[in-house]
């Protein structure tokens, strides 16, 4: 774990908690201080480290690598947030957006033609880290003269089928 500001912020207000509910079940400041300079990292690992892991919807972030994106699909959250700020695909044509990511997963559905339309491909990038998520997050990717133009994502209710 790094060390960061929030993190040692976090531990001082731990330590303060911890040391004023021992002080009041022993008066000695020695035996108060050590006592809470003990109990506190385990506090903070134990309790509230995974609370604010399980309601804050902080993911990791990695370096865009077509490897992990084909080989490990529940990485592609991570990887995405690089692939669409670096703009690595823009300008890519479909060949290489294929031998990158794989093959689409899904097309988009154009009103217009009343068909799927070729130009938008998407991918599933899973669901958001959090403990109260309910959509999953997607990215489209679009061509024009099949050269990619834009890259977006998207928040998808997730549905669940019911098998008979």
């Amino acid at each position: 774990m790094i060390i960061t500001a929030p993190l040692v912020i976090m531990m001082c207000i731990v330590f303060v908690l911890i040391f004023l509910f021992v002080k009041t079940i022993d008066r000695r400041k020695w035996l108060t201080f050590l006592v809470s300079l003990a109990i506190t990292p385990f506090a903070y690992f134990y309790a509230v480290y995974p609370m604010v892991n399980i309601f804050s919807n902080y993911h990791h972030q990695k370096y865009f690598s077509s490897e992990l994106w084909i080989e490990k699909p529940a990485l592609r959250y991570e990887l995405s947030d690089d692939m669409i700020t670096s703009e690595i695909l823009i300008g890519q044509p479909k060949s290489d957006i294929e031998s990158l990511l794989g093959t689409y997963e899904w097309l988009s559905w154009d009103e217009a033609q009343k068909d799927h339309d070729s130009n938008r491909w998407n991918y599933s990038l899973g669901i958001e880290p959090g403990a109260f998520n309910t959509e999953k997050e997607c990215v489209e990717i679009v061509f024009e003269h099949d050269k990619v133009s834009a890259i977006s994502t998207y928040k998808e209710e997730i549905k669940f089928d019911a098998k008979d």
